[in-house]
């Protein structure tokens, strides 16, 4: 009886240790197809019933923050009611665009920045200035196979079969819905990125709905 307790014991403990799921995020570009209070639920839901259970949603865009804090809460609130985290996703092209901290305490899970058209140096201060003010989750999406940033989950973009060479442990990889030539190929290629890798995004929303993936 005492042996069947430990087993059963250890069996428990040994589950309740198990990491937790891989992230599977949808990002969402505002400049392929918008996404605000009209359809955001409608997103969220596609997100959902697809098996995602991160978005990077694309709150800021050059320079300008799309949504006021209101917004941006109960974007945060619909997306937690379906157990879906919500990362803001800033689309930065150019250093001189300004961090928007007033979106650091709104009860997103994280913040992702976009920023592979600025050279590394930029993007390096970026990041070192967002985790100095930020104390969520950090996330980077970079086009850079050799990228040497750390943050807490650094995407790279690895779309297409030639960039399979890339994805490995200890980054996300990616699926970009315009380099796949079918549905068939889009599961194959999300199936191996998420299998190799420490999770997988795909990008992105709109294309999954263009597509009919």
């Amino acid at each position: 009886m005492i042996v069947l307790l430990l087993v059963g014991g250890a069996a428990a403990y040994t589950l309740s240790a198990q990491r937790p799921a891989k992230p599977v995020i949808l990002y969402v570009n505002q400049g392929n197809g918008v996404v605000n209070g009209s359809n955001f639920s409608n997103m969220v839901g596609f997100a959902h019933s697809e098996g995602f259970n991160t978005v990077f949603f694309q709150v800021y865009r050059q320079g300008v923050l799309l949504f006021n804090g209101q917004q941006l809460q109960a974007f945060v609130s619909q997306s937690h009611a379906m157990s879906i985290k919500l990362f803001f996703a800033l689309y930065i092209t150019n250093s001189s665009q300004t961090l928007p901290a007033s979106i650091y305490n709104l009860g997103e899970d994280g913040i992702n920045l976009d920023m592979s058209a600025l050279d590394v140096g930029s993007q390096e201060s970026y990041l070192s200035s967002l985790k100095s003010a930020y104390h969520g989750e950090t996330a980077v999406t970079a086009t850079d196979m050799a990228s040497p940033l750390k943050p807490d989950l650094l995407v790279l973009e690895t779309y297409g079969s030639a960039y399979q060479q890339f994805i490995k442990p200890g980054i996300v990889a990616s699926v970009g819905v315009f380099a796949t030539s079918s549905q068939q190929d889009y599961k194959s290629q999300f199936q191996y990125a998420l299998q190799n890798s420490d999770g997988v995004m795909v990008f992105d929303y709109a294309g999954l709905l263009k597509h009919h993936y």
